[in-house]
């Protein structure tokens, strides 16, 4: 897919199209003085920025400040690509560590707009470890609790990409950007061009959402009322309120483990997305594992209710959870907590996936990882089990202590029918089985497992 024609606009023009008229205030750091040509004392180097700099106006390769997106402020960074090809020198780290400060010392997001080609050549390792001062400075920025978000414009390749780009909590992406680590010029020649581009890093999982530039504003501007901080005059967040049940055709709670499984596994029986579009008004999705996985049967993301609380979800949606699902939710889980954004989990599987291929990802691994994110957790965690409760693939997603039930739903140690089987019991015991394991949402209630059943 081509490149959209915006995804190659300036740095003013691309901070333009998020502040709109609210407008921007500029800053700079201090200034720094180069030896002649640059700690290398790379011939025409002095010589080279000069003329970037009458081409574009600009007097680095990076454009920071203070501006108001949708109603949210917010420190906006954003790279010029005519300077240098938006690449990173001793300066540039200046301006790039100066906004980050900037962020941290206002309590602000920080919103960047990425396009570069990577570290300067002309300033050799000096402009390599900047992505060290990068990194550092988003560190600080990711403890004191505030939210990154970066737009990788066309294109965005290199340590940029590997820092300011990647690094970030949110990942957007303008349509037919070029997004990579390796740019065009020393990646292998018969390589796969479409991993390298916007749309494949998200169906890898590495880019959240593939948005074009007229939706830029609007869906950035709702990333940040989801993410915060949150305003002073807002009241302190709470427990995210326990969703409403979807109508089912069954009324009543199951008279039998059997009915109890059957109802569960009922198609008509309401799904994730049904709870989600009726919890939620706007829905903003996480995509991916960041580990070049992604599961469709896993819906993670945050979500603003109609009164404007901001509420972050991990759905699972029937299907067996893949290791690249648990370690979204992980992931999801962990940016929410370090937000102070309520979680809301709904609990819907018959069990992890257990493949081989689920096996040699990590299945083990991911599902502890998810166990441990919702352990560490340090705002509330709120668990409606909505359908299926497959052992520890949906324990995994349970938070202990405010875990809730439908009527349409079970949760059990193992299904009735591999328990069955273990036992070797004949397939006619299967609901007896299912009786003595007590998978009910009464029995669960009554067992303290669950605190309620929502009805």
């Amino acid at each position: 897919m081509p490149a959209d024609p915006s995804s190659r606009m300036t740095a003013r023009e691309a901070i333009a199209l998020l502040t709109g008229g609210a407008g921007f205030t500029e800053h700079r750091p201090p200034p720094r003085t180069l030896p002649p040509d640059g700690p290398l004392g790379w011939a025409g180097y002095d010589a080279a920025r000069e003329r970037a700099s009458a081409r574009t106006g600009e007097e680095e390769s990076v454009v920071y400040g203070t501006g108001v997106v949708g109603d949210r402020a917010c420190v906006l960074l954003s790279f010029e690509f005519g300077f240098l090809g938006g690449s990173l020198g001793q300066l540039t780290g200046d301006r790039l560590e100066a906004a980050y400060e900037l962020a941290l010392s206002r309590r602000l997001p920080l919103l960047a707009l990425v396009a570069t080609g990577g570290s300067r050549m002309q300033e050799g390792m000096v402009a390599l470890t900047q992505l060290q001062r990068v990194a550092a400075a988003s560190t600080r920025l990711r403890a004191a609790g505030l939210p990154q978000i970066a737009v990788v414009r066309d294109p965005t390749t290199g340590g940029s990409w590997a820092t300011v780009g990647a690094g970030a909590d949110v990942v957007l992406a303008l349509p037919g950007a070029q997004v990579g680590f390796a740019g065009s010029r020393v990646r292998p020649p018969d390589a796969d061009p479409y991993a390298y581009g916007a749309e494949g890093q998200f169906a890898a999982g590495q880019v959240d959402a593939v948005v074009p530039a007229g939706e830029l504003r609007g869906t950035v501007g709702r990333w940040l009322r989801a993410l915060g901080p949150r305003e002073a005059h807002e009241a302190p967040r709470s427990a995210a309120p326990l969703p409403r049940a979807q109508p089912s055709s069954p009324s009543g709670l199951p008279a039998s483990g059997r009915e109890a499984v059957e109802r569960a596994r009922a198609a008509q029986r309401p799904r994730a997305e049904a709870y989600l579009a009726d919890y939620f008004t706007v829905r903003l999705p996480l995509h991916g594992d960041r580990c070049g996985g992604t599961d469709p049967g896993l819906l993670t993301g945050f979500g603003l209710r109609a009164d404007g609380q901001p509420v972050a979800y991990v759905a699972q949606c029937g299907t067996p959870t893949r290791p690249a699902g648990y370690r979204a939710a992980a992931r999801t889980i962990r940016l929410a907590d370090r937000l102070g954004v309520p979680v809301l989990t709904l609990v819907d599987t018959p069990g992890a996936a257990n493949d081989a291929e689920a096996e040699r990802a990590g299945a083990g691994a991911a599902i502890a990882d998810t166990f441990a994110a919702i352990a560490a957790a340090r705002v509330p965690v709120t668990t409606l089990v909505i359908g299926e409760g497959g052992s520890g693939g949906a324990l995994a997603l349970a938070a202990p202590g405010n875990t809730h039930v439908t009527a349409d739903s079970y949760f059990s140690v193992i299904a009735p029918e591999p328990a069955a089987a273990i036992l070797k019991r004949a397939p006619s015991e299967t609901g007896a089985t299912a009786d003595q394991l007590r998978l009910r949402p009464q029995d669960l209630v009554e067992l303290g497992i669950a605190r309620s059943i929502v009805t």
